[in-house]
């Protein structure tokens, strides 16, 4: 066994460990000999290094699969990255900006060669850092969601669902991403309060001097309008109908229509129809066969539609023609409001409604299949906390149709070709035979197409006879943030159950956001954001892993609080101490074989129990998911109750004589630790591996040790309670020495007032260990105590008592007890005085008059205990 250093060093424990277990093949699933289980991990994006949320996602998945393969299952976690399709090129094209080339410089192969050199470089970046966080991942089955095995998974769905009908392509509306230049879905975009105005415009009435004012926020898309809309119940444009007005950005005559889609109240109650910038405005315009004009380039800027203004800018292109307006006396008013506008959730720029032909995905019967098999107790899926399930139903219930084509290199080509004669379009896995005929369609599938497919793509499907995706499908448990219910999990399911007619996991495990100190949501332009790296660099990755999964609960937002991985390292260093008390009180040569457990005294027996009842308390939340009861339980067991108490009662069986009893002792405490680390090693890897290694152990490695289970031997309903005793003695008496500040030096007696029979006898078996605790001695038992004793009820109604007059001046501390009481009458009487004066509570900052209640009820809680204190004297 080796010596542990004085102090826990987490750079020297972590160092080299990792590599070992992944070389020694520790974390490769396969063993047919066990019950499968497998676990779900969000592939990060290869745009750069993870950050804390990803590290949160995989600590709390590399917990459950530590846990479920020392509980003896074939356990698979199956690691891999996602190509981020909108968000690598973008990084991609700011790098090449740097060396002044753009992708259309370099043509598409060649562009698609410094993404995959890109996605190497980060692939590695990534991989180390999994590494660092110590994460137990098969990476023999490493899959990346542009490898071939996933591009003919893609294909398959892809060609499948187009000859089902339920992928189509089609002119729409979309959102889009004018720096990316492509298309997003509704999901891709957040919406932010942003200030901005309402523009009211005159629109001239053909053959008329009379005009309608009409409202806009977006002035630059009126090149595109095609007509006027009013209520048809709105009476006071109801004879208007049919007739014109001119649209004061171009002069073109716009005809004057009716329909209820306008809203009787709001503003003027007149709405320019753009149908081609606008969902809405579009509906009308399909509803009245209106044109459809387009008046901006794909990039933001204006074309040919904005006459004069063509290539400007688009926001430029509105302050030029409101400043234009204004000086034709157009502008009637100009109201300032804020309201949400779309962004584009990669980019940041501000997503621009617009008209275009994309490929969708018909989302209504595959949504309604996913609610439907909600209600099938056998393949549902189930959100942990349940309440997360309402967002999945709530969204699938009202979901669009997804626009899955985008305007990008990077990713998955679509499919389909164009013959170059005809314009007819084939969809098929494979290119047309007669190539040279027909061009392939240029755009790439979405991200989350692809990911949608991952529990199942990477496990070879569409082979389904593959042992791989026999044994390990449908995966038991996916961790991720509420934050991608949209994005990924729902995607996963629909596609799922369309294509193997399975959940894609059996439970779905929902943690929050991390955010700062202050609540606020970790982003670059605060500046708050944390690199888990940097963490683990100053406290060492079993610090980190322990702070992600005992701060919060299931579906809750946690903060991130650097005083909380200050007192978690405090912890690790107990535990490391405790280690090094046990090693140094065994011999070197003591065995896992050599631990025998026989002749326990009333603390081995107490620390055992306790320990049974550690076990189930942590099973049972283990397998609820609530890491945080783990955490709490374990914290609580050994901080307060191995190291506090049975380490402190250990020592005066180990420096006694008895070698029988001494033997006892250490095989307690070598059983219990070695289940401590067991039980923390999901939680901190590297720490206990370190720890199991120099202790008595029975596998090579704890990565590969089982689970600790219930001892039944050990089960005691009465010890507990028995021990508590012992307890309260001891807190009796330091509290005691406390308030009459007795030194520790000095040896007290004590006396038990029993009310329940039989109880001396037992008292007498602990009166050795409460010696060791406290420096005390027990004088009997139902003694006459005199006037000048300090009791304190314990357990049961008894009473402990000490008789003050050995050890303490008693008039000399009644003097002061008595001057202390005149000091806080004075607080208190000025205290009241304050808060019965009605300009200090009225007038006073609520803080401060806050402030003065918090003393008074000090003061007053201070009063009455001195006065109790002076009462038993």
């Amino acid at each position: 066994m080796k010596q542990l250093a004085d102090k826990y060093d987490h750079h020297m424990v972590e160092k080299d460990k990792y590599t070992n277990w992944v070389e020694k093949g520790y974390f490769e699933a396969g063993d047919l000999s066990k019950k499968p289980y497998s676990i779900v991990i969000p592939p990060p994006n290869v745009t750069g290094k993870l950050h804390l949320g990803h590290a949160w996602d995989t600590t709390l998945q590399d917990i459950i699969i530590r846990y479920k393969r020392m509980q003896g299952f074939d356990a698979l976690w199956l690691p891999g990255m996602d190509h981020a399709g909108i968000a690598t090129q973008a990084k991609v094209e700011a790098r090449m900006r740097e060396e002044g080339i753009s992708r259309y410089d370099i043509g598409r192969e060649k562009f698609l060669e410094k993404a995959w050199s890109w996605k190497e470089e980060y692939a590695s970046i990534i991989r180390s850092q999994w590494a660092k966080l110590g994460l137990a991942l098969d990476y023999s089955k490493e899959r990346f969601t542009l490898d071939e095995g996933l591009s003919e998974a893609v294909k398959t769905v892809f060609v499948t669902l187009y000859n089902k009908g339920l992928i189509y392509q089609g002119e729409r509306i979309i959102n889009w991403d004018p720096v990316q230049r492509t298309a997003l879905s509704d999901i891709e975009v957040y919406h932010e309060d942003i200030k901005g105005y309402m523009y009211y415009f005159k629109y001239k009435i053909v053959d008329s001097d009379e005009e309608l004012v009409v409202a806009t926020t977006r002035p630059e898309t009126m090149f595109g309008d095609t007509a006027i809309f009013v209520h048809p119940d709105d009476e006071r444009y109801q004879k208007y109908v049919g007739m014109k007005a001119i649209n004061p950005a171009n002069g073109d005559e716009l005809p004057i229509m009716a329909d209820d889609y306008i809203e009787l109240g709001k503003g003027t109650s007149v709405m320019k129809c753009t149908p081609a910038h606008d969902p809405n405005d579009f509906a009308l315009g399909k509803k009245y066969g209106l044109a459809m004009p387009i008046c901006m380039n794909d990039d933001g800027t204006m074309n040919e539609l904005a006459g004069k203004y063509n290539g400007m800018d688009r926001f430029a292109c509105r302050d030029a023609l409101v400043k234009d307006f204004e000086a034709a006396g157009v502008v009637d008013h100009i109201e300032e409001i804020v309201h949400p506008v779309g962004h584009s959730e990669r980019s940041h720029a501000i997503v621009e409604p617009r008209l275009s032909k994309q490929w969708f995905v018909k989302m209504k019967p595959l949504a309604q299949a996913a609610l439907d098999n909600q209600k099938n107790e056998d393949n549902r899926v189930n959100f942990v906390p349940d309440r997360f399930e309402k967002i999945f139903t709530q969204w699938m219930d009202n979901i669009e149709d997804w626009c899955i084509s985008r305007q990008l290199w990077w990713g998955h080509q679509i499919p389909a070709w164009y013959n170059k004669t005809t314009g007819e379009v084939y969809v098929g896995k494979e290119a047309p035979e007669d190539i040279e005929n027909w061009k392939q369609d240029e755009d790439v599938l979405d991200t989350w197409f692809s990911s949608a497919l991952w529990p199942f793509s990477t496990m070879g499907w569409p082979d389904t006879d593959n042992e791989l995706f026999k044994r390990y499908f449908p995966t038991d448990t996916l961790v991720t943030g509420y934050d991608i219910i949209f994005f990924w999990v729902s995607r996963m399911i629909f596609q799922s159950l369309e294509f193997t007619g399975k959940r894609p996991f059996n439970h779905v495990l929902i943690h929050g956001l991390i955010r700062d100190e202050q609540g606020r949501k970790m982003s670059k332009s605060l500046g708050n954001g944390v690199d888990p790296m940097d963490v683990i660099d100053q406290y060492g990755a079993d610090t980190l892993r322990f702070f992600l999964t005992n701060n919060t609960a299931p579906g809750q937002d946690m903060r991130y609080v650097p005083s909380k991985l200050e007192a978690i390292s405090h912890f690790i260093n107990k535990i490391w101490n405790s280690a090094r008390f046990v090693k140094m009180n065994i011999s070197e040569d003591m065995t896992w074989d050599d631990v025998k457990l026989e002749n326990l005294n009333l603390p081995d027996l107490w620390i055992l129990n306790r320990l049974n009842e550690v076990i189930r308390d942590v099973n049972t939340n283990m397998d609820k998911f609530e890491f945080g009861n783990v955490g709490s339980a374990l914290y609580d067991f050994i901080w307060n109750e191995f190291c506090s108490w049975y380490i402190e009662l250990a020592k005066e069986t180990l420096n006694g004589d008895d070698a029988i009893a001494k033997k006892a002792t250490q095989d307690t405490l070598v059983y219990v630790l070695n289940a401590i680390v067991r039980l923390l090693h999901p939680f901190m890897p590297f720490v206990t591996e370190e720890i199991y290694q120099s202790i008595p152990h029975a596998s090579e490695s704890i990565v590969i040790a089982s689970w600790p289970e219930v001892n039944a031997d050990f089960d005691n309903d009465k010890i507990d309670d028995q021990f508590a005793y012992l307890m309260d003695i001891v807190k009796g008496i330091r509290e005691i020495r406390h308030q009459y500040v007795i030194k520790n030096t000095v040896e007290v007696e004590y006396t038990i007032t029993t009310k329940v029979d039989g109880l001396e006898e037992l008292l007498a078996d602990m009166a050795p260990f409460i010696s060791k605790l406290v420096n005390a001695k027990v004088a009997g038992y139902n003694l006459e105590v005199g006037k000048n004793a300090a009791n304190i009820i314990i357990k049961g109604g008894n009473t402990l008592s000490i008789d003050l007059g050995q050890y303490v001046d008693m008039e000399a501390e009644k003097a002061k007890a008595q001057k202390e009481l005149g000091k806080l009458e004075k607080e208190l009487e000025r205290s009241k005085k304050m808060l019965s004066n009605p300009n200090f509570v009225n007038k006073a900052p609520a803080s401060k008059v806050e402030e003065e209640k918090k003393k008074q009820a000090d003061y007053e809680a201070k009063y009455a205990a001195l006065r109790e204190k002076l009462a038993n004297m």
